[in-house]
């Protein structure tokens, strides 16, 4: 993800002073100049070196003039660099640390509710735009399946995952069903069908509708058309947002068209969760700053993100978005942190 520009050796002079740039444009929010690094004695050079340094960087794809006149800003590609090699990330306080134990793991025991605690943690201790999108049911690995009788033929088919996350479905069956036939199905279901994928579950079901009437007993033939009803590829994972509002506040949104597309990104679940699951790949922490990604291009946006999950089930995504101004220092220990504290709240909530 960090762009091949973003790994010219610079040496340690030039290092330093980029340093200095993007954590003063970081704090400040205005291009920096020559003379802002200059007043910055460590350095130990003259305005004019300091000058000719931040030509040079600008010239190597790590800086940007907005203008002609203003200083420079930080290039995506400098970002990275400053993101890679440059910062000194700050761990979390103790009780920073104690706060995300205690909020999601002494919390409801339903992971729907401990995932949303946890948009709104990411949102409140960083000042950000929380996001965290949970695994698609339809990814994750079965642990039940039940079938309650509502009215006539009409069935609610409950589904829940190993990871504890539930999904709802009206069906109607072909027939009127008993409770108790229904409680053989759902365990019948249950007891064959745990530990896999819906998908890999139609599948199975598929090739015992495959063979000869006769071999397919009159429960199979029952529990095998109320689970193609019931396990139809669901519309997708859920998205939790919080902290748009605290955002919009912000300087770098006075544009109304910016704030325009930033709607309309949390508006295009789909688009959002393509972003998320950018950072499914690999471990650890991932970074998409600015033309990184279709998405944060549009608004010049960075997103901080890293999975989260239970053993070795489909995991779900969470981070924080925000201008690329963000104080990645703090950001890239708080969301590896939260994600690590979700994980284990979400173990501990599977074996309750």
């Amino acid at each position: 993800m960090i762009p091949e520009r973003a790994h010219i050796e610079l040496n340690a002079r030039d290092r330093e002073i980029l340093r200095d740039i993007i954590s003063t444009f970081i704090l400040e929010g205005q291009p920096v100049s020559s003379r802002t690094v200059a007043r910055h004695v460590r350095h130990g050079v003259s305005a004019a070196t300091i000058r000719n340094v931040m030509a040079d960087l600008e010239e190597r794809g790590l800086l940007e003039q907005p203008h002609s006149s203003a200083g420079r800003v930080p290039s995506r590609a400098g970002y990275h660099l400053y993101i890679k090699s440059l910062m000194a990330a700050r761990a979390l306080s103790e009780d920073e640390r104690e706060r995300i134990d205690s909020d999601l793991q002494s919390g409801s025991a339903q992971p729907e509710k401990i995932v949303g605690l946890a948009s709104q943690l990411l949102s409140g201790l960083s000042g950000q735009i929380g996001i965290l999108v949970t695994p698609a049911i339809g990814d994750t690995l079965l642990r039940s399946i039940d079938f309650v009788p509502l009215s006539g033929r009409r069935l609610l088919c409950v589904v829940v995952s190993e990871a504890g996350f539930v999904e709802n479905k009206l069906i109607e069956a072909e027939e009127e069903l008993s409770r108790e036939e229904l409680i053989r199905i759902s365990n019948y279901l249950t007891e064959n069908c745990r530990g896999r994928t819906l998908p890999a579950i139609r599948e199975r079901l598929l090739m015992a509708m495959s063979e000869e009437r006769s071999q397919v007993d009159r429960l199979l033939a029952r529990a095998i058309s109320l689970a193609q009803r019931g396990l139809e590829p669901a519309a997708g994972p859920d998205v939790f947002v919080e902290g748009t509002t605290q955002l919009l506040a912000r300087g770098e949104l006075e544009d109304v068209t910016r704030v325009r597309r930033l709607l309309d990104t949390f508006a295009d679940r789909q688009r959002l969760v393509g972003l998320l699951n950018l950072c499914l790949e690999g471990g650890g922490v991932r970074v998409v700053i600015g033309a990184d990604s279709a998405v944060t291009s549009d608004l010049g946006f960075s997103l901080v993100a890293r999975s989260y999950g239970t053993g070795d089930s489909t995991r779900g995504t969470l981070g924080v978005f925000g201008p690329s101004r963000m104080n990645y220092e703090r950001m890239i220990p708080l969301v590896d942190y939260l994600g690590e504290s979700l994980s284990r709240a979400l173990e501990a909530s599977a074996n309750r």
